[in-house]
């Protein structure tokens, strides 16, 4: 498996191997001790997965302590363009993101820890988002942070993305009071 380091420490981007012939391919998403070998010491308790059309934008989402969670993504189908917003207080790189092209051809894979605000968007209709996370979702500690903030300066291609309602409505990053 190929590991990028991001800019920001704590994001991985993995490329894992992949084994293909005429009969289609194989390959590891997920090995505990080739994982806990890049510092990934989580244990992940719960899967989840969304379908979504082209323009969808989900997020930028988190969990607040003490029902934090780190998250493993990938997509199975399509393709989506994935964030990750660093919102630990005290970090050299706090309120600065990275951004990662996911798709189904590439199975490539994001680890995203806990003390980070998530979003995709679709790139593709039918695209199967996965996510590995190892806390479980606890709605009283649902959070998340404005989609388009100008200070966070995503750079997402989509100006007018399908958002649920509450996506609509989080607060701008200068109003917001991280958890981290």
């Amino acid at each position: 498996m190929k590991v990028i380091y991001c800019e920001i420490e704590g994001l991985l981007e993995l490329n894992p191997s992949v084994f293909g012939d005429e009969r289609g391919y194989f390959y590891e998403s997920y090995n505990l001790e080739l994982f806990q070998e890049l510092g990934i010491k989580e244990k992940f308790v719960q899967d989840n997965q969304s379908l979504s059309n082209k323009g969808v934008l989900r997020g930028l989402h988190f969990q607040a302590p003490p029902h934090q969670q780190g998250k493993l993504v990938r997509v199975i189908q399509g393709s989506a363009l994935d964030i990750a917003v660093d919102i630990r207080k005290g970090s050299p790189t706090y309120g600065k993101w990275h951004m990662v092209e996911l798709n189904a051809e590439k199975k490539n894979l994001f680890w995203i820890p806990p003390g980070f605000a998530h979003g995709f968007l679709t790139l593709e209709n039918k695209t199967i988002f996965s996510y590995k996370c190892s806390g479980y979702y606890n709605k009283e500690s649902e959070g998340g942070l404005m989609w388009n903030d100008t200070d966070l300066n995503i750079k997402w291609p989509e100006t007018e993305p399908v958002l649920s309602e509450k996506d609509k409505y989080y607060l701008p990053f200068k109003q917001f009071i991280s958890p981290f």
